[in-house]
């Protein structure tokens, strides 16, 4: 009786219709898996978000601090007061924190293109 050979071991590895490319250097990889590289890129975006709060903080202190040394020194003029309070103080702070999301928007930005920048220039 002719032997038959053994059956062909094949390996399953994975199921896909597309042909698999060759593995490249991903950042959102890094990022994913929590590598010391990903690490860095998030405490990076995470600094400079931290810096701009910080920095939106700061001005709006130097804007709304002082009022109360104001109001302190013109006991009398109630009505400067309401018109501070009521109407002055507010475009301000509109403004502020309009620069403050359109900063910490940039910020996301920079830190998405620093990725995807890093994907395309790798082969």
């Amino acid at each position: 009786m002719p032997q038959e050979p053994p059956p062909r071991r094949e390996v399953v590895t994975g199921v896909s219709r597309q042909p698999r490319r060759p593995s490249r250097y991903r950042p959102r990889t890094e990022i994913d898996e929590q590598t010391t590289l990903g690490h860095t890129y998030v405490r990076s975006l995470m600094r400079s978000q931290l810096r701009t709060g910080l920095l939106t903080f700061a001005a709006l202190a130097l804007f709304v601090g002082p009022l109360p040394l104001v109001f302190a020194a013109m006991p009398q003029n109630r009505m400067l007061v309401w018109v501070l309070l009521g109407f002055a103080v507010y475009p301000p702070l509109v403004v502020l924190a309009w620069l403050y999301v359109r900063r910490a928007e940039r910020n996301e930005q920079d830190f998405a293109r620093l990725v995807e920048d890093r994907t395309a220039e790798t082969p």
